[in-house]
């Protein structure tokens, strides 16, 4: 999964496509809420706002900024609250996004830097939109009672047709349908287990999240070692009790290619996005054993709804009223959607989980 989406030049984040857009014909694989609608950054804002005053820092710091849009939504929209930020850091592997980030980015370009790693000590706020989704899982899958570790072989029918020799260059070239499948899946018993068991007898295959548990324990540190500051994550995802449930046998990976998804990663690599929900319970847990406090947890939808969303539709024109509805709606982003979020001691209460706060559902 980390090959197909970010080795240089060839994985999907390594390279010019357009990826981010709110409708096929652009050449776009899907939309996120900052490309979908001004208003999800400036109500977001109101809650980065309230946690620089809480923490008395003036930094943001953001992970996988995308095209720039919600960076660009937050600067204008803290300066207009009153609290600018004296520096704006985007933390991005891709470097052909970096590039459009700059272009976006450039009325701020005196306060945005970009960095290739977390200081080991941060203090500020900390937002990431759709990037933990992005992270690499480990495949589980239970067959006949037994868990193994699901990876990548290379398949029979493919040494069979290329010879040995030749065989490296052809699964770099591999571009049609008619040409034998590269990949295929393989089994191997394993130790490893998902945090909570899945009841049944029944096959299941899942994930497990230790790269994006490491990522938010690492960030967690540097928050605690800066000694104030808070973090955002808004992403698609569940709590633990309903990540495993016994019905979603089949798992949540799946891959998004010109707004449309399917469920087979082993084809058209690096020309799509490669996702898996996120656990947010294993998320809540590697941030508290790192030394931080959950703030809160809710629908995307309850914690735009807190920060002010509502007001800010009522005072827009009616096509943005009907794109920020889709942040909404439960059957469109609203519900799938969720927000946790964490703060160095002290911090105090969230706006954005003043109603409809779930974290007892971690």
């Amino acid at each position: 999964m980390h090959l197909a989406l970010y080795a240089p030049g060839l994985g999907y984040y390594a390279h010019g496509s357009p990826k981010f857009g709110a409708m096929p014909g652009s050449g776009s694989d899907f939309v996120t809420a900052p490309e979908l609608s001004p208003l999800f950054g400036r109500a977001l804002a109101a809650q980065v706002a309230d946690s620089l005053a809480a923490t008395g820092t003036d930094e943001v710091w953001e992970f996988g900024a995308g095209s720039g849009a919600l960076a660009a939504q937050l600067i204008a929209a803290l300066d207009a609250l009153g609290r600018p930020p004296a520096r704006y850091t985007i933390v991005d592997v891709s470097g052909s996004l970096r590039a459009r980030q700059r272009a976006r980015l450039a009325p701020f370009a005196a306060r945005v830097r970009w960095a290739d790693r977390l200081p080991e000590a941060l203090r500020g706020v900390v937002v990431g939109n759709e990037v933990l989704d992005a992270m690499p899982v480990k495949l589980l899958a239970r067959v006949g009672g037994a868990w193994h570790e699901r990876g990548v072989a290379i398949s029979e029918q493919f040494w069979h047709s290329a010879h040995v020799d030749t065989a490296p260059e052809a699964i770099k070239t591999e571009a049609n349908h008619n040409t034998p499948r590269t990949f295929t899946w393989a089994d191997r018993p394993t130790a490893l287990r998902p945090p909570a068991d899945v009841e049944g007898a029944h096959d299941v295959v899942t994930e497990i999240h230790p790269q994006a548990e490491a990522f938010v324990a690492t960030v967690a540190e540097a928050l605690r070692r800066g000694g104030a500051g808070a973090a955002f994550f808004i992403d698609y995802g569940f709590p633990e009790a309903e990540y495993y449930h016994p019905q979603r046998s089949t798992g949540t990976l799946v891959c998004h290619r010109a707004h449309r998804v399917d469920d087979d990663p082993l084809a058209n690599l690096g020309a799509k996005d490669i996702t898996a929900h996120v656990d947010f319970t294993g998320v809540a847990l590697a941030a508290q054993q790192a030394g931080v406090d959950v703030l809160g947890y809710t629908s995307q939808a309850r914690f735009l709804l807190n920060c002010g969303l509502a007001a800010m539709m009522e005072a827009s024109d009616l096509p943005t009223r009907a794109t920020a509805m889709k942040l909404l709606a439960e059957h469109e982003m609203g519900e799938l959607f969720k927000v946790i979020g964490l703060a160095t001691p002290g911090h105090g209460a969230a706006r954005g989980f003043a109603q409809g706060d779930r974290t007892h559902r971690l």
